[in-house]
């Protein structure tokens, strides 16, 4: 993205956040009610593990730093691809064809064509999160931790817009995008909350090698906590973990330019 796309794209986005602060008590009613909803969520977590103790070895308060990593980068990652979210309305009304006209890429029209902001209380509650197990454990902050656990933010919310932009580049085959899209972008969500050694072989290599959801939390949260995640990575991978959700959005970004080739007008 270039130097005056960028500003742009930073424009439209304040434009929105402004826009939408218009109607201050709906916001918060929304980003209230997202928190109490997540925070339920959160409470299962907590009983379970207050039941158990401990599992696999895991407790608590590092299944809290996982949970604060996923809920971060995913509420991040709703509030600034909305666009995408609802690109088959696009593709069906043939709304899509005059985008194609313009002189700016599709992908980037496509994502400054709408913000939501109200996921708020999700991120809340995943701030809250990060910092009450950060408190909690002892991980020994330094510089380059710290620096892992920001990168480690910034690349799952590549990871989750990346899964965002092959849904909506499905509706070029599809037209409305499909449900098991949804069991991969919020399936996971819930999946990552957890450590993937909870699951089946099958079910961790999917989610590290295939849909990297793996290096949201529970690769960099290893190398946080200096805990064995996956043997099959070596310990400079765990820590370049955040390069995979950058690497993955560009993929996805290719994806959709080959998607957009295959497009058919409605003829509208």
């Amino acid at each position: 993205m270039s130097q005056g796309a960028l500003k742009l794209y930073l424009r439209l986005a304040a434009a929105s956040l402004r826009a939408q602060m218009q109607y201050r008590a709906s916001f918060a009613m929304w980003s209230a009610g997202q928190f109490i909803t997540v925070g339920i969520e959160l409470l299962g977590v907590w009983a379970l593990f207050h039941r158990f103790g401990a599992v696999k070895g895991w407790r608590f308060e590092e299944v809290a730093l996982l949970f604060g990593l996923v809920n971060v980068s995913f509420a991040l990652a709703e509030s600034f691809g909305r666009g995408f979210d609802t690109f088959s309305t696009l593709v069906r009304s043939g709304d899509f064809d005059r985008i194609l006209l313009r002189p700016r890429s599709t992908a980037f029209q496509v994502a400054t064509r709408e913000f939501q902001f109200l996921r708020a209380g999700r991120l809340a509650i995943g701030l809250v999160m990060l910092g009450w197990a950060g408190a909690a454990l002892d991980v020994g902050w330094t510089a380059p931790k710290l620096l892992l656990l920001a990168g480690a933010i910034a690349g799952g919310a590549c990871v989750f817009y990346g899964l965002i932009v092959l849904q909506a580049t499905l509706c070029f085959w599809t037209v409305e995008s499909i449900e098991i899209m949804n069991a991969v972008t919020y399936g996971g969500t819930e999946a990552a909350q957890y450590p993937l050694s909870l699951y089946r072989d099958w079910f961790r290599r999917f989610f590290t090698f295939v849909v990297p959801l793996g290096f949201v939390s529970y690769i960099p949260a290893g190398a946080l906590l200096d805990r064995p995640t996956v043997p099959a990575l070596p310990e400079a991978a765990r820590w370049a973990s955040p390069l995979v959700g950058v690497v993955f959005l560009l993929v996805s970004l290719r994806i959709w330019r080959l998607g957009e080739r295959r497009y058919q007008s409605t003829g509208s």
